[in-house]
């Protein structure tokens, strides 16, 4: 008998307990996320052994069983054992995560932006690693968890990062907390400061422990290692457009498809690289005419600009014009006026002449003023004619620059059509490749059929043989007993 069967005046827990309430204490930590090289495994947590011995040879087996048990429940129950697994896990994978970005961005070799899968995972494993360990705050609302107010933070301890939350703060779109966290990375990112913002903001842990539990990833060695790994994305270029992006809304959620390892993944690797190059042009391409569309539409303001203000300048000038006429015709009434109050001087008595020439006095000083008004209305005439010209060869540089811009988005977009054709004959091909490799498949499952069927036949005529070999000996054996009969 076993020695792992208690004695018959003992309770008896049946091993199918004893199997779930091992399994109910693994929780959290019944997968581990380790690192095979560059791929990730995911190992499940069967180090202690449920199974009974076959052949035990102690009789208080069970009673170490069962502490073994109880010392696993109490280990995994521990949250400081959860959150040293939680840390280990988030560490390894924000390790894959990096480097396959490194990787796939060097070998692509051009500007990454928001649609790139592998940035999109890397945003989501620090969103989860920045998240880790977080303190709920209370509000009238109820209980929030944001990784926003570490994040603003960064900016007191290093001034750079004033202008990345001022920016952050000014979008329009973003409403909540987690939507400014995540501009922010990105912002950072596209500045090459992200990982110089981590390092001071992980060596300040008093102002982390406002934020964060004692045992949280920021404020354990795993998030100096994680900050030390983020210098390599220096050498990454990205651009983001946030204008138009929901940060708010989206779901943070690791797909660790990408990281597993795959035995297919081998097979149309080449097809999927050409089709993942022309569809990296393709965004590029649109990503260029978006931003040619925005120079034409702002070159377009500005000459809609020119054009008022040249109509402005047009409209001053004929006034300008009006004006010198009438002050011209002033001068001339002043002129005539004044000779013939010099005539009249000299014909009228001499009682007369000190009143006529006090009139004459102020004749001229109002000439005077009418000439110095009119040089001013000249020199200012002279200064629009001379602004208006400028802002003519302004305008035609500027309809001259359009007409380079328009020419090359129709290149552009002669490309891009080009790509596109490219893109479906390439899908085609695709898709006949993969048809043929169903038809080999099907084909292969028929020889396979075939095979065992053959197999089954050859064990059939083995049967028949051996029975044919025994009726022989029986018919050799009853032969040899007649042969001495006869004779």
């Amino acid at each position: 008998m076993s020695a792992l069967t208690p004695p018959t005046d003992m309770p008896t827990p049946t091993t199918d307990k004893i199997t779930q309430a091992a399994m109910e204490t693994i929780y959290l930590c019944k997968f581990r996320v380790s690192m095979d090289g560059e791929w990730l495994c995911l190992r499940e947590l069967d180090d202690i052994s449920l199974t009974p011995d076959p052949e035990p040879t102690h009789e208080d087996s069970w009673e170490d069983l069962t502490d073994l048990v109880e010392q696993v429940r109490d280990d995994t129950e521990d949250p400081n054992y959860l959150m040293a697994n939680e840390r280990m896990n988030l560490m390894n994978m924000a390790k894959l995560s990096i480097k396959g970005l490194i990787e796939s961005a060097l070998n692509l070799g051009r500007t990454l932006d928001s649609d790139y899968a592998p940035l999109q995972q890397f945003f989501v494993v620090m969103e989860h690693c920045l998240k880790h360990g977080l303190k709920a705050k209370k509000t009238f609302l109820g209980q929030n968890k944001s990784f926003w107010g570490p994040l603003e933070l960064v900016e007191k301890l290093v001034p750079e990062a004033a202008e990345i939350t001022a920016s952050v703060k000014d979008l329009p779109g973003l409403k909540t907390p987690v939507g400014r966290g995540r501009a922010w990375l990105r912002l950072a990112l596209m500045q090459k400061k992200l990982s110089e913002y981590m390092k001071a903001l992980i060596n300040k842990k008093e102002l982390l422990s406002e934020f964060y539990e004692a045992n949280a990833l920021m404020m354990e060695e795993e998030g100096a290692i994680i900050a030390g790994l983020l210098v390599g994305l220096n050498v990454i270029d990205a651009n983001f457009c946030m204008k138009g992006e929901d940060l708010d809304s989206q779901v943070g959620v690791i797909d660790f498809s990408m990281y597993l390892k795959d035995g297919n993944s081998s097979k149309g690797s080449e097809g999927d690289g050409q089709i993942t190059a022309i569809l990296d042009q393709k965004n590029y391409v649109e990503e260029l005419n978006r931003h040619l569309n925005a120079t034409v539409n702002n070159l377009q303001a500005k000459v809609d600009a020119l054009e008022k203000s040249n109509t402005k300048l047009t409209e001053e000038l004929a006034v300008a014009n009006n004006r010198i006429i009438t002050l011209q015709e002033e001068m001339e009434r002043v002129k005539e006026e004044s000779s013939y109050l010099l005539e009249s001087s000299r014909k009228a008595p001499k009682q007369d002449r000190s009143a006529e020439g006090q009139a004459l006095s102020e004749a001229r000083k109002h000439l005077k003023e009418e000439t110095q008004l009119r040089l001013d209305v000249e020199k200012e005439l002279e200064l629009q004619i001379s602004m208006r010209q400028e802002m003519e060869l302004a305008m035609k540089m500027l309809e001259k620059d359009v007409c380079e811009k328009q020419d090359a988005l129709v290149s552009l977009r002669q490309q891009l059509d080009d790509l596109r054709a490219l893109k479906h004959e390439l899908a085609f091909k695709l898709q006949s490749s993969d048809l043929g490799v169903k038809q080999k498949s099907e084909l292969n499952s028929r020889l396979e059929e075939k095979t065992n069927q053959m197999a089954a036949t050859i064990k059939q005529l083995e049967h028949s043989e051996k029975d044919l070999v025994k009726q022989a000996k029986t018919l050799n054996s009853a032969a040899n007993k007649l042969i001495p009969k006869h004779h």
